[in-house]
């Protein structure tokens, strides 16, 4: 991803999670303009308890095939008790991945901070079905639209 196309996507979240509409509302319009102008095939929004990782949103070919899970399982899980982004190359190598489309090949998962970076209140979770598709541009990307995105588990 290149600085304009970062800007761009930075810009179109912004615009969604200002926007009207609720906060079912605005979390699909975040997931829609990350996959788009990320042009990623799935891209989905997750909510983190204590206890679960639940999806509040997604955008792509299908439904997540876990859309509530365990807060310890997954590469989620992985991105929630490490407070770090997980950028797995080949699902296909990695055991902790949760299989959800059989044709996906590359995940990212960034960990949503609250505002004062403590807590891992949510996570994003973008999907591609080419192996290592995620470049590092793309990395500080979608660790900068997870920023922006706090807001919305506030309120």
């Amino acid at each position: 991803m290149n600085l304009m196309d970062e800007s761009r996507l930075l810009d179109e979240v912004s615009r969604e999670l200002n926007g009207g509409g609720d906060r079912q509302q605005k979390a699909t319009g975040v997931v829609k303009a990350i996959r788009q102008v990320g042009t990623y095939r799935w891209v989905g929004l997750y909510e983190v308890t204590q206890e679960e990782i639940v999806n509040l949103a997604f955008d792509g070919p299908g439904a997540p095939a876990h859309p509530r899970f365990p807060v310890t399982q997954g590469l989620s899980g992985a991105a929630v008790a490490s407070r770090e982004t997980i950028g797995v190359g080949d699902v296909r190598e990695d055991t902790r991945y949760l299989t959800a489309f059989s044709s996906t090949r590359s995940e990212i998962i960034v960990p949503v901070l609250d505002r004062a970076g403590q807590k891992v209140v949510g996570t994003l979770d973008v999907e591609s079905e080419q192996v290592d598709a995620f470049s590092e541009e793309d990395r500080a990307a979608l660790e900068r639209c997870a920023a922006i995105v706090a807001g919305l588990f506030e309120e």
